[in-house]
């Protein structure tokens, strides 16, 4: 098995707390205390101004002795390749993939990250480590050249996951959305993971952390078999 080191996040805020505040413990906790210089990924914005939101990183970050450099579709292939980390931000996770693929960063991600470089991701940056992008819960806003993502984890991600029913509302739930997934794809599990929940992979084991347990989804003859992950459980077996 290669050796990488992920850290997918399932979400930037969690509650009423600040951006990345829950994340940063375990952030650093993850890269340690050394200097090291970020490759970070904005692609997934689509409105909000990248300057500001390159700089609102920054500030979470300050403190840390870690250097954040912005990756642009001009210069991305050479900063990811000389960078100590990766780290994708979330946003829209088609326009995310998207990008990724027209600035020819797909391939390099895989390669620097299945070589051994620390990944970090949240919401679509956390979505693009599973086999595809299909249980995003993102608009196709945008086009990708294909929805296969990075492929790190075999299974499928689902981001920010919180299933609700409404009393009266007659469109799907999330758990409708993902159940038609796991029913058209048998052999792919789901790992859902609520907001303030991340996977942890590292010396190839592979942990939910986390303030809440989070779900996994799978094809159990025709029917949706949903089961809880409890957190700090090693669930290396579905890397197989």
């Amino acid at each position: 098995m290669v050796n990488m080191k992920i850290l997918a996040l399932s979400s930037s805020r969690v509650g009423n707390g600040g951006y990345l505040e829950t994340a940063m413990p375990i952030i650093e906790k993850f890269l340690g205390n050394t200097a090291l210089t970020i490759a970070f990924i904005p692609f997934a914005l689509v409105q909000q101004d990248k300057y500001a939101f390159v700089s609102t990183v920054r500030t979470a970050f300050s403190g840390l002795p870690y250097k954040i450099i912005e990756v642009n579709h001009e210069t991305g292939v050479d900063v990811v390749n000389n960078a100590d980390v990766i780290m994708v931000s979330g946003g829209n996770t088609f326009k995310l993939l998207h990008d990724l693929y027209s600035a020819g960063l797909l391939e390099v991600i895989k390669n620097k990250v299945k070589a051994g470089t620390p990944y970090i991701g949240w919401s679509a940056g956390s979505n693009i480590t599973g086999a595809t992008i299909c249980t995003t819960n993102d608009m196709p806003i945008i086009e990708p050249r294909s929805f296969k993502a990075l492929g790190f984890f075999p299974f499928q991600i689902n981001p920010h996951y919180y299933n609700v029913v409404v009393e009266g509302f007659n469109g799907e739930t999330r758990d409708d959305r993902l159940r038609e997934f796991v029913q058209l794809n048998p052999e792919v599990p789901v790992v859902c993971l609520p907001e303030g929940t991340a996977l942890l992979l590292e010396n190839n084991v592979l942990k939910l952390i986390g303030q809440s347990s989070g779900v996994l989804m799978r094809n159990n003859n025709a029917e949706l078999d949903k089961s809880e992950i409890q957190v700090g459980n090693n669930i290396s077996y579905l890397m197989s």
